[in-house]
């Protein structure tokens, strides 16, 4: 008997990760099969947010694949739900499941805003660009109750400080006024990832993520209002995912798109079970050659694997099928008219953020003198 399908989630299971050290927890049998057997299917998995307040709200990092040194996350989890996402292990730190609690059992940081304009106004704070949507999608459903984003955008508008987006989803137009202002004075640069054209298959990859046509309609129309815009292709997933590679890039293009870039699939710790699992569900009859694919793309020494995790190689796919997305990816943006083969995190360079009007904001209403 094939496994259930668990409808509206990107992940098939709540495995618990016992990296920590913590005590793994198990199921007494199967538990949707008997729960299914005695009460009909269970019921719905409901999103739950819990508030926290942390002391500090900007992450520092020196990374040497990627070309910003700090990042803000207003939420932790995402209810977006993307199997493939590589942020879910970041949940097994806290006792909860990467799989259906990270996209389930959500955290907000409603003093977000407030935290930052406190760092922004040391005087020993020094400006350089800010990420968003590193680890969790500023844009996740719930930041229409919250608004934390929001707020985050407007504390950095008032401070002229430089900040990048990477979303899903086209809720970020809610704040195209805040974005417009910001593009004008050189402080913002959005990528929006598509992964597919194919709503049914983005359903079941990234079930709570804005539809493809939708992100792709977000791009125009933030181009149009001057914003600085890349696609992001991402993530593409061999024989799952790649044919709409060319299609992708095409319609940016005719979008008015500034640039656009492709990251391979990436399969970090229990992330990797996690998508063997969804393709065992949604796609038994390829999952040997989708993962046969991967493993060669993060071959080290002839050894295939799930993953690369090292330093510099991490992001730079090899052997002949990365060659093969490279060429056929750097072929459609050059008939695309548009700039190619570069990734998200390098918006900032690439779109020429500026720095030099940094104002530190007020605290406690407490003037500027400066």
């Amino acid at each position: 008997m094939s496994k259930p399908f668990v409808h509206g989630r990107g992940a098939q299971s709540a495995q618990v990760s016992t990296r920590f050290g913590l005590a793994e927890r198990e199921a007494d049998g199967d538990w949707r099969d008997w729960v299914g057997r005695l009460d009909g299917e269970p019921p719905k998995l409901r999103t739950h947010v819990t508030e926290e307040h942390p002391k500090t709200i900007l992450s520092f990092n020196s990374s040497p694949d990627i070309p910003f040194d700090r990042s803000i996350n207003a939420y932790r989890g995402c209810e977006h739900g993307c199997v493939y996402c590589f942020a879910r292990p970041t949940h097994a730190y806290h006792d909860l499941s990467p799989g259906l609690d990270f996209e389930t059992q959500l955290f907000a940081k409603p003093n977000a805003a407030d935290l930052l304009r406190e760092t922004l106004a040391k005087a020993k704070y020094r400006p350089r660009l800010i990420a968003m949507g590193t680890n969790t999608d500023p844009y996740q459903p719930i930041e229409r109750q919250y608004r934390i984003t929001r707020q985050v955008l407007e504390v950095c508008l008032e401070a002229r400080h430089p900040v990048t987006i990477t979303t899903k989803s086209d809720r970020i137009l809610d704040d195209l006024d805040l974005l417009a202002e910001m593009a004008r004075n050189k402080l913002v640069a959005v990528a929006i990832s598509v992964t597919s054209l194919d709503p049914k298959l983005s359903g079941k990859l990234e079930p709570r993520a804005a539809s493809p046509a939708k992100r792709l309609a977000a791009l125009g129309k933030l181009a149009e209002a001057g914003v600085p815009v890349h696609c992001s292709v991402s993530p593409v997933i061999p024989a799952i995912t790649d044919e709409f590679m060319e299609d992708i890039v095409a319609r940016a293009g005719e979008l008015g798109v500034g640039s656009a870039g492709w990251i391979p699939l990436r399969l970090p710790h229990e992330v990797a079970p996690l998508f063997r699992e969804w393709l065992d569900v949604h796609y038994p009859d390829r999952a040997g050659k989708v993962m046969s694919i991967v493993r060669s793309i993060r071959a080290k020494n002839g050894v295939a694997r799930d993953n690369d995790p090292e330093f510099f190689s991490r992001m730079k796919p090899q052997g002949v099928w990365a060659d093969l997305f490279r060429a056929r990816f750097n072929l459609a943006c050059k008939r695309a008219g548009i700039a190619g083969n570069n990734s998200a995190s390098e918006m900032g360079e690439k779109f020429e953020l500026d720095c030099s009007r940094f104002r530190r904001p007020e605290v406690g209403g407490q003037l500027r003198l400066i």
